[in-house]
C-alpha cells in the first residue's frame, strides 16, 4: 500500500503476528464413527511399521502414535527464505523458520504472504513432523497407504536417535531412505500390488531429483550472466523442459507466486532431492537396507554438503558402486 512506513518485512512480521494469535484456541473435537475407526486404524498402521522400522535399525518416535480426537491438534506453518538471485548450492538456505500452532492444517488457511524485500519466499504447511505432539488428523488417515507408511518412516527417521545433523543435510538423507524403507516394509508384508506403487514412485523421484539438479546448475548461471529479475524470468521459462520436477514445483507452489517463491523453493527442494538418486543408485549396491543406513550415521553432527558429498562418493567405491557426481 502506498505511503505507509512499513518496511515489507516489517509487514510479514506483522502476518506472522496476526496468524500466530488467531488459532490460538485450539479445541479438540471429536470426529464421527467412520472417521474415528479411521484414525484408529492409521493408529494401528503407525504401530506396525515403527516396530518394522526397529529390523532396519530406525529408532521409532512418539510422532504420529495418537491421533487428533484424543490429543489437541498442532500443526506447523514453515518458512524458506533465500536472497534474491541466489540458490543454497553449498551452503544452508538464507533464513528458515516454523510456527506452531494449536490447529490442525486444514482449519489454517494462509491466504497470503507479504513480498519481503532482497528475499524469495516459499511456505508450507503440514500436520505431520517429526515430533510427540504431531497427532494423526482425518485428512492424513484418508491419504493413500503408501503416502501415511513414507510419512511414518520419515519422521521417524527425524528422530535424535538415527539423525541429529543440519536440516539440510538430514532432510537429504532422510528423504531417500524413508522411500527406500517404505519398498522394505511393503515387501515384508507380500504385498506386491503396493511394493510396485512404492518402487514407481522411487523412480519418480529420482527423475525428479536428476531434473532439480540440472535445473539448479541452469539457474545459477542464469544469476551469473543475467540481472535477477531477468534471470528469475529465465528459469521460470525453463521449467517446462524439466516435466517430471516441474509438475512437482506446481503442485506445491499452488496459491504462491512462481516468481517471488522461485529462489527459496528451489533452495528447499534442493535440500530434500539433491542426493536422492546418488542414495538410491547406492542402496542398489549396498547388501541392505540396514547396511546403508548404519554407514550414513557414522557423519559427523556438523556435517555440510561438501561431506556428505564425500561420503556417498566413499561408500559408492567401498560397494563398488559406479560413482553418478
Amino acid at each position: 500500500m502506498g505511503g505507509s512506513s512499513f518496511s515489507y518485512a516489517s509487514r510479514f512480521a506483522v502476518a506472522l503476528v496476526l496468524l500466530l494469535l488467531f488459532p490460538s484456541c485450539g479445541i479438540v473435537s471429536r470426529p464421527d464413527a467412520p472417521a474415528e475407526r479411521l484414525l484408529k486404524r492409521t493408529i494401528g498402521l503407525a504401530a506396525e511399521v515403527k516396530e518394522f522400522g526397529t529390523t532396519l535399525g530406525i529408532e521409532p518416535t512418539q510422532a504420529l502414535t495418537q491421533f487428533s480426537a484424543t490429543q489437541a491438534p498442532l500443526s506447523m506453518l514453515w518458512f524458506w527464505m533465500q536472497r534474491v538471485g541466489t540458490l543454497a548450492l553449498r551452503a544452508p538456505i538464507d533464513i528458515r523458520m516454523a510456527v506452531g500452532f494449536s490447529a490442525a492444517r486444514e482449519q489454517l488457511k494462509l491466504e497470503q504472504v507479504y513480498r519481503v524485500d532482497g528475499y524469495s519466499v516459499y511456505y508450507r504447511q503440514g500436520n505431520e513432523f517429526a515430533d510427540p505432539r504431531s497427532a494423526a488428523t482425518v485428512s492424513f488417515a484418508e491419504e493413500g497407504l503408501l503416502r501415511r507408511v513414507k510419512v511414518i518412516l520419515h519422521e521417524d527417521l527425524h528422530g535424535d536417535k538415527n539423525f541429529d545433523l543440519p536440516w539440510e543435510i538430514e532432510e537429504s538423507i532422510v528423504t531417500p531412505l524413508g522411500s527406500l524403507a517404505a519398498v522394505e516394509f511393503f515387501k515384508q508384508k507380500g504385498d506386491k500390488a503396493n511394493t510396485e506403487l512404492a518402487l514407481a514412485s522411487i523412480a519418480e523421484e529420482r527423475l525428479v531429483a536428476r531434473e532439480l539438479n540440472r535445473l539448479a546448475a541452469e539457474a545459477e548461471k542464469f544469476f551469473k550472466t543475467e540481472p535477477a529479475e531477468q534471470a528469475k524470468k529465465s528459469i521460470v521459462a525453463r521449467l517446462s523442459a524439466y516435466p517430471n520436477y516441474h509438475r512437482q514445483f506446481q503442485r506445491q507452489v499452488e496459491g504462491q507466486n512462481s516468481g517471488t517463491v522461485l529462489e527459496a523453493k528451489l533452495s528447499h527442494d534442493l535440500a530434500y532431492f539433491r542426493f536422492f538418486d546418488a542414495i538410491a543408485a547406492l542402496a542398489e549396491k549396498v547388501p541392505n537396507l540396514r547396511t546403508l543406513i548404519e554407514e550414513l550415521q557414522r557423519l559427523p553432527a556438523d556435517a555440510s554438503v561438501d561431506r556428505l558429498e564425500k561420503h556417498i562418493e566413499y561408500l559408492h567405491k567401498k560397494y563398488h558402486a559406479p560413482a553418478i557426481f
